[in-house]
């Protein structure tokens, strides 16, 4: 069992009314999740009903609203239930189909989970506005991958476990940057069974949610852009360039991108300015949601020990550590250009304060700011600036910035 964070919000949304809504990229473990929800419920003697749209002898009960209910009131009667749907984005309407069940305030509590879709990431949320709290489940973070590589024995003690054992830290590391956090991916021991399961991931995303649900044609061209935006991670997009390099319009291209975004495959992330002449204000950068399905996707899944690639996978695995701990609050992260090329990796924007970040696969000795930094700090006054690195802690001023030099797994540790 792979013990996942979003376990405990869920557990305590159980006890409110608002539909319970899992979502997140396919194979992810929200199946898995459920049946854990389930099974909880189960043995504090709840009742419990689990149905799936993938499952052809469930489908006539979502025929209707009316068939539904009937098959609640069949199992639960006038008590309390708690009703799991899985795989909702098979249903047409889904969204609407919930909602007229919803308003009825049925004794029914609903867990309802589906991969990314438009149908559900869009559609749902008009619908259920006001009646649904969404829990997004992405891949293994890695402080859940090293929790699960270690046997949970030091789930409350990881900042000991990194500086005690610094060798089994970069081995776990590499694995993680190499396989990713797919859970079946990451409970498989032999390689080549890896490259099959990642490869079924890749090729169902591909021929069931972007050609069925998406209705996209070319998937060809489709497959091209997330090949050549996998080998781009952390650089600037040029929209124009891709859509010559693929053969499709440019107006295509931002569809797909956008596409890529609902379906849980790359996150995008917008430039930081305040000086508009001077700083880039309008190409995105992207990381993608899974380091696995990255290196599949240009051939280099558990082979990524090349110059140029190690650094860029470590920079995307930090922006999904800044985004998994900044998701409900307001601070927004960006990424910082100007046009004569001065670049810091990440901005955290809380509104007045900023903190820049710069990330270093590397084993620092000495205390070294460079150049690009050393300008937003001029430019910006920040109160502080991290620069995330391998093993190399202290604390610098510059100026009126205090620069905090941390190893990546002190990033973990305090934004747990």
């Amino acid at each position: 069992m792979i013990k996942r964070k979003l376990f405990l919000p869920l557990k305590k949304h159980l006890l409110r009314n608002e539909i319970s809504l899992i979502v997140g990229p396919r194979q992810a473990g929200k199946t898995t999740m459920m049946l854990f929800l389930k099974r909880y419920l189960q043995d504090k003697g709840a009742k419990t009903l689990f149905l799936s749209l993938d499952f052809e002898s469930d489908r006539p009960h979502f025929s209707s609203q009316r068939s539904l209910i009937n098959k609640l009131r069949l199992e639960f009667g006038d008590k309390k239930g708690y009703v799991f749907i899985d795989e909702i984005q098979r249903k047409e309407n889904a969204g609407l189909f919930l909602k007229g069940i919803y308003d009825l305030k049925l004794p029914y509590k609903f867990i309802v989970s589906g991969s990314g879709s438009l149908e559900l990431k869009e559609k749902i949320h008009e619908s259920l506005a006001g009646r649904k709290r969404l829990f997004e489940l992405s891949t293994l973070s890695f402080d859940e991958f090293i929790d699960f590589k270690t046997d949970y024995g030091y789930s409350d003690k990881l900042s000991d476990l990194f500086s005690v054992e610094e060798e089994l830290t970069r081995e776990l590391l590499r694995e993680y940057l190499n396989f990713g956090g797919y859970p079946k991916v990451v409970l498989e021991a032999e390689l080549q069974e890896k490259i099959q399961i990642i490869d079924e991931i890749y090729r169902s995303y591909l021929e069931r949610d972007i050609a069925y649900f998406l209705n996209i044609g070319k998937i060809d061209a489709f497959s091209s852009l997330v090949r050549i935006l996998a080998s781009q991670i952390g650089q600037i997009i040029n929209f124009s360039e891709l859509s010559s390099t693929i053969g499709i319009s440019a107006k295509t291209v931002k569809n797909y991108f956008w596409f890529l975004q609902k379906t849980f495959i790359l996150h995008e992330v917008k430039p930081f300015f305040r000086n508009i002449r001077k700083e880039i204000k309008k190409s995105p950068v992207c990381y993608f949601y899974d380091l696995g399905l990255r290196n599949y996707a240009v051939g280099l899944f558990g082979n990524i020990e090349i110059p140029g690639q190690t650094g860029f996978l470590f920079q995307n695995m930090i922006y999904n550590l800044l985004k998994d701990h900044t998701s409900f609050s307001p601070v927004n992260i960006h990424f910082w250009r100007t046009k004569d090329k001065a670049e810091v990796d990440f901005i955290l924007d809380f509104g007045p304060k900023v903190i820049p970040i710069e990330v270093k696969y590397k084993d620092l000795k000495r205390p070294t700011v460079g150049k690009s930094l050393r300008s937003f700090i001029k430019k910006y006054e920040p109160q502080e600036a991290w620069i995330v690195n391998l093993n190399y802690k202290t604390e610098i001023k510059l100026e009126q910035t205090i620069i905090k030099f941390m190893p990546f797994y002190e990033l973990i540790v305090g934004l747990n």
